[in-house]
C-alpha cells in the first residue's frame, strides 16, 4: 500500500489562493484534474523527486460551507526547510518555527495555507 494523495478544502472560488500557497510557496506543480471532475472546482498539485516520479500529491477540493482543518494536516518533507520558509514568508504566509526541534531526526515548521488549513513542512536533520 502507498498513499496516493491528501485532500484539503477551500471555499468556493478559493483556487487562486491555494495556487499561491501550494505552487508559489511550497513549489508544487499544478496538474490538470480529470475532465469529469473539473466542474467540481478545486485544483490538484504534485511534487516530483529527482528522478521525475511523483513524490507527493495534494488535492484542493471545494467545500461549502467551508471550515479549515486546524489540527489535521499534510506534512511535506523537503530538502531545504529554510528556503521554503523564506518563500512562504515572502508571500505573506505566517511561519511558526516554535516546534522546529521537537520531532526527532527532523527540523520542521508549521504554517497555514491561505484558507487556514494547517500544513507541516519537515527536513531531515544532520
Amino acid at each position: 500500500m502507498r498513499l496516493h494523495h491528501v485532500q484539503v478544502a477551500c471555499p468556493p472560488g478559493g483556487e487562486d489562493v491555494a495556487r499561491r500557497f501550494y505552487a508559489d510557496g511550497l513549489g508544487m506543480t499544478e496538474v490538470d484534474k480529470p475532465a469529469d471532475l473539473v466542474a467540481r472546482g478545486g485544483c490538484w498539485f504534485r511534487a516530483y523527486d529527482d528522478a521525475g516520479a511523483v513524490a507527493a500529491e495534494l488535492h484542493v477540493g471545494v467545500e461549502d460551507p467551508f471550515a479549515p482543518a486546524r489540527k489535521a494536516h499534510p506534512a511535506f518533507a523537503v530538502a531545504d526547510l529554510d528556503e521554503v520558509a523564506g518563500r512562504l514568508r515572502a508571500l505573506g504566509f505566517e511561519v511558526d518555527e516554535g516546534q522546529r526541534h521537537s520531532f526527532p531526526g527532523h527540523v520542521r515548521l508549521h504554517t497555514s495555507d491561505g484558507h487556514g488549513n494547517r500544513v507541516e513542512v519537515l527536513q531531515l536533520s544532520d
